[in-house]
């Protein structure tokens, strides 16, 4: 892990970007409090890190600033300024395509879109999770936020250092995924846009029904995929500091 820049924010939060080999990713951690801190890694959307920093930046610097949580996140592939991936793009423009028109998203179009990613990206992020734990100033538990929920539930299933997960439901997911999620067993928040105009309701149902969570909790509100209320980012924290401490 090389880090490439750093800055110390008015919120006591330090941030250096850094790079793992060919991946680039963001690391947040408080500037005082008790060291080694738990960790929570935040998986972006898949466009780019430059266009969510506003919004990664903002959950992680309240994570670390109010909670004392160490926060990184890394550029997915096929993402932001890292190569580009022809599949991945052909894969996105079916979807968009059969969404345009009306068609029903068969489960080819699904799997051509999201397992090839969770095959690259579950490793990456294992990769870096070796890296960051071996920083004196972080320690552990681990938790895992994101948006792809099929990565999340991947990495929860094999990653045995992820000790909680809030999940974002607003992405499809594959039956393979969905077959996976019962071997996931740590506590999980889901967070369900009830009107979300791309991703059905009851498949995500269906998953959070799926999961094999003696403790999961499902967080429905009403409004479509980008209307997330604000009070879920305590909400989340709150279900970090209960579980990482």
């Amino acid at each position: 892990m090389h880090f490439t820049s750093e800055q110390r924010l008015e919120d006591g939060v330090l941030e250096r970007e850094f790079t793992l080999g060919e991946i680039p990713g963001i690391l947040w951690t408080p500037v005082s409090g008790s060291a080694p801190a738990p960790l929570i890694l935040i998986s972006p959307p898949p466009l780019g890190l430059r266009k969510m920093y506003p919004r990664l930046a903002g959950r992680a610097r309240y994570y670390a600033a109010e909670y004392g949580f160490a926060v990184a996140t890394i550029e997915l592939p096929g993402s932001g300024d890292r190569p580009g991936w022809p599949a991945a793009e052909q894969a996105r423009a079916d979807l968009r395509r059969a969404m345009e028109v009306g068609e029903p998203v068969g489960d080819e179009i699904v799997n051509a879109l999201i397992l090839p990613l969770v095959e690259r990206a579950v490793p990456e992020w294992r990769a870096t999770l070796d890296a960051l734990l071996e920083l004196p100033e972080i320690g552990g538990p681990v938790g895992y936020e994101g948006g792809i929920i099929s990565i999340g539930v991947r990495l929860a299933a094999v990653e045995p250092r992820i000790a909680a997960a809030g999940l974002f439901a607003g992405s499809r997911v594959p039956a393979a995924i969905v077959e996976e999620a019962r071997q996931v067993t740590i506590p999980l928040q889901v967070l369900l846009q009830w009107d979300d105009e791309g991703n059905p309701r009851q498949a995500a149902l269906d998953l959070f029904d799926a999961f094999g969570s003696k403790e999961k909790t499902l967080h429905a509100n009403m409004g479509g995929h980008t209307g997330v209320p604000q009070f879920e980012l305590d909400a989340g924290a709150r279900f970090f500091a209960r579980h990482l401490r």
